[in-house]
């Protein structure tokens, strides 16, 4: 269409010397009186009639077409603030053979560190003296710290180095003794953090047992029970791309029956700490809006805007030129036939 109307607008004497050819040669030519104006007129009009309709339905559809791009621009730049409000977390899982070892920081009291060993595949051998000093080979620290929600009270606490082969199912096995105790239950207080190794070169290791205090959950474990506690990681991403590192943990709690000769009146204590699988999971923030995507959206809409515009516009003049050729057509007609 636009070819034909920039042919028309380049040539438009052409155009007006065929004109006046044909008015001359229909002026020298007699009809008859029962073939004047009747033939060639009407299948024009009838011609023009049906591009006239199909050029107006063309317009519609490409009117429809504008509406529905604008519709989708709206519901696009909806859905991308939507996206940026609420993103979605995304949860991935590490595999490693080795993990660092955790601190296991324990808070006894009055209750006293009989024995601690590292065992393998889950076998834990019966105690030989339960109740009776024992190996400590666990690689242990004491420190006393004041509270970090009171700054008062004086703390004690004893930091254990945790299991770190995960492929041979490395435990720690720790037995506590408490002697006598003025509570209807006993128990002893836990904390875990994720690194042994950076409690150990801290310069200032209160000041890092009461931020881990600050930040960790405290568990407990009774007497009189085996409690077998599994550990899992979890790293957290913060927006400001800090990372937190939490534990989860699956605690079983087995009775544990005293053989001992005499009765007792002490306590003991027994717990296991294990990994439970090598996968760290790690938990992130992710903002599922994408805005290299909005914006080609975005320029391919507005580009079938511009198209169907262009088009819309070709279409009204083509059916303006459409229609002053008929009208000019009509009227030779009629000043041939007066």
């Amino acid at each position: 269409l636009s070819e034909d109307v920039e042919r028309v607008s380049e040539n438009p004497t052409e155009e007006r010397e065929g004109e006046m050819e044909v008015h001359e040669d229909s002026s020298s030519v007699i009809l008859p009186d029962g073939e004047l104006g009747t033939t060639t007129p009407s299948l024009r009009f009838s011609k023009t009639c049906l591009k006239n309709v199909f050029s107006v339905i063309l317009l519609f559809i490409y009117l429809l077409l504008m509406a529905v791009a604008v519709f989708l621009v709206y519901q696009t730049i909806s859905d991308f603030r939507e996206k940026l409000k609420h993103p979605v977390m995304s949860v991935t899982y590490k595999e490693v053979s080795l993990y660092d070892a955790p601190g296991i920081a324990f808070y006894p009291g009055k209750a006293r560190l009989l024995s601690c060993k590292h065992h393998y595949y889950d076998h834990i051998p019966p105690l030989i003296n339960p109740g009776q000093p024992g190996d400590i080979e666990c690689t242990t620290q004491r420190i006393n710290y004041t509270d970090p929600f009171t700054n008062q009270t004086m703390k004690y606490a004893l930091v254990v180095q945790g299991p770190r082969d995960v492929k041979k199912r490395e435990l720690v096995f720790l037995q506590f003794h408490l002697n006598e105790t003025d509570q209807d239950f006993s128990a002893i207080d836990y904390l875990l953090f994720s690194s042994f190794q950076e409690f150990v070169s801290s310069p200032e290791k209160a000041k890092f047992m009461k931020d881990c205090e600050s930040s960790y959950s405290s568990w407990k474990f009774s007497g009189g029970f085996r409690t077998w506690v599994k550990m899992s990681l979890v790293k957290t991403k913060e927006e400001d791309g800090s990372e937190t590192v939490e534990f989860k943990q699956e605690t079983s709690v087995v009775n544990y029956i005293d053989q001992r000769t005499k009765p007792r009146s002490d306590q003991l204590f027994f717990v296991v700490f294990e990994w439970k699988d090598p996968f760290i999971q790690t938990v992130q923030d992710i903002i599922t809006a994408n805005p290299w995507n909005m914006i080609a959206l975005l320029c391919g809409i507005f580009l079938a805007l511009f198209k169907a515009a262009d088009f819309a516009k070709l279409s009204v003049k083509w059916m303006i030129k459409i229609r002053r050729r008929h009208l000019k057509r009509t009227r030779q007609v009629t000043n041939h036939i007066s």
